[in-house]
C-alpha cells in the first residue's frame, strides 16, 4: 500500500491533493467511489451552511457570557482576602469585562456611541428600545464605563435570574429585577439605571419595522418621578438586523403569552453596523403624571428611531454601512 500511496505525488503525472486523499480513503476504508460520497457531503454542507451560520452565531454571545462568568469566578478566588478591605473589590473585574465586550463591539459591529454628553453627571433613568437581544445595551454600558468611568445598572426580566451560572454576573454588574422600590433606591444612591419598557415581548415580537411594544406600561415613568431624576431616551441603529427572531409565528406568540418564557428562536449574529444614539434628557417635572411622562418618553424614543433608522430594516444594507466613511452625526 505504501508504494501505491507514494505514487500520488510521484511519476510523470502527479495527482491533486484532493484526488490523492480520495484514493487513500478508498484504500483505507475499502469503499469504492468514495469520492462521489464526499462530493455529495460537501454539496449538502454548502447548501446548509447559511442556515447553520445564522443559528450558530448567536451562540458566540452565549459563549462570551460564560467566559465573563468564568473570569469573575477566577477574579473572586484571587481577591478573597482583599474583599474585606476594599469598598468594591470588583472594580478590576468590571474594567476587564468592559474591555472584552467593548472590543467585541468594535471588531464585530464597528460599534459607535453618540450623544454621550446627554448622560447627566448625577443619577438618571436610561430608557431604550429592546432589540432581539440586549447586546447593544451591553456595548453601551461597556463604552460608558471606559469613557466616563460610570456604571449603569439595568432592569432584567425574571427569566434571566434563572439562567444557570449567571448569579455572579448579575450581582457584579448590578442587574436587578425590581421591584419599583429597588429601582428608586438605586437612583437615589446617585447611580444610572437602564430599562427597556417593552421587555421580552418587544425583543421577541417587534420586527424590522421597529414597532415600539410598550402597551400601557408607565411604571418606569413613576420610578423617575419618585426618584426625581431625568429620563434619557436611547436607541441603537440596526439592532434588529444584528439579531432577528421567528416572532411572526403565531403559535410561538401564543406559547409565550401562556408561559412567559422566551421560547422564540433567535437567528443572526450578523456583523452589521451598530450605532447607539442617546437623546436629550427629559427633565423631572413635579407636576407631570406618570402617564404623561411615559407618553413623552415613548415619543422621544420614536423620534430617535425615525431619525436614525431606515425602515424597514435591511440586513444587507446594515452590513454595507460598515464600509461608510462619513461620520454619523449625533
Amino acid at each position: 500500500m505504501t508504494g501505491e500511496n507514494e505514487s500520488c505525488t510521484a511519476g510523470p503525472t502527479s495527482m491533486s491533493y484532493l484526488t490523492c486523499l480520495t484514493y487513500i480513503l478508498e484504500e483505507w476504508t475499502g469503499v469504492e467511489d468514495i469520492g462521489d460520497y464526499l462530493s455529495y457531503a460537501f454539496y449538502i454542507l454548502w447548501v446548509l451552511f447559511p442556515l447553520v451560520v445564522v443559528f450558530v452565531l448567536p451562540g458566540v454571545i452565549v459563549v462570551l457570557f460564560y467566559v465573563s462568568i468564568l473570569w469573575l469566578h477566577i477574579y473572586k478566588r484571587k481577591n478573597e482576602i482583599k474583599e474585606a478591605y476594599s469598598h468594591d473589590v470588583w472594580i478590576g473585574a468590571k474594567e476587564m469585562l468592559a474591555t472584552i465586550w467593548d472590543g467585541h463591539g468594535r471588531i464585530w459591529h464597528g460599534y459607535e456611541l453618540h450623544g454621550i454628553k446627554n448622560i447627566p453627571q448625577g443619577p438618571g433613568l436610561v430608557v431604550f428600545y429592546h432589540g432581539a437581544t440586549p447586546i447593544d445595551y451591553i456595548y453601551f454600558s461597556a463604552r460608558l464605563q471606559i469613557m466616563k468611568k460610570r456604571y449603569c445598572s439595568v432592569v432584567a426580566d425574571h427569566f434571566v435570574f434563572r439562567l444557570p451560572g449567571f448569579r455572579i454576573l448579575l450581582d457584579v454588574l448590578g442587574i436587578i429585577h425590581g421591584p419599583k422600590e429597588a429601582c428608586v433606591k438605586t437612583l437615589e444612591k446617585g447611580h444610572l439605571l437602564a430599562i427597556a419598557p417593552g421587555g421580552v415581548r418587544e425583543a421577541l415580537f417587534s420586527d424590522e419595522m421597529y414597532t415600539i411594544l410598550w402597551s400601557d406600561r408607565k411604571g418606569f415613568a413613576q420610578v423617575a418621578i419618585d426618584a426625581k431624576v431625568p429620563i434619557i431616551p436611547m436607541f441603537t441603529q440596526n439592532v434588529r438586523e444584528g439579531f432577528r427572531t421567528l416572532g411572526g409565528i403565531k403559535i410561538l406568540r401564543s406559547l409565550y403569552e401562556r408561559i412567559r418564557l422566551p421560547v422564540v428562536p433567535l437567528y443572526g449574529g450578523f456583523p452589521v453596523k451598530l450605532r447607539t444614539f442617546i437623546g436629550e434628557p427629559i427633565p423631572y417635572e413635579p407636576n407631570m403624571t406618570a402617564e404623561e411622562l411615559a407618553a413623552k418618553t415613548k415619543a422621544a424614543v420614536q423620534a430617535l428611531i425615525e431619525k436614525h433608522q431606515k425602515i424597514p430594516g435591511n440586513i444587507f444594507r446594515a452590513l454595507m454601512e460598515r464600509f461608510e466613511t462619513q461620520k454619523k452625526e449625533d
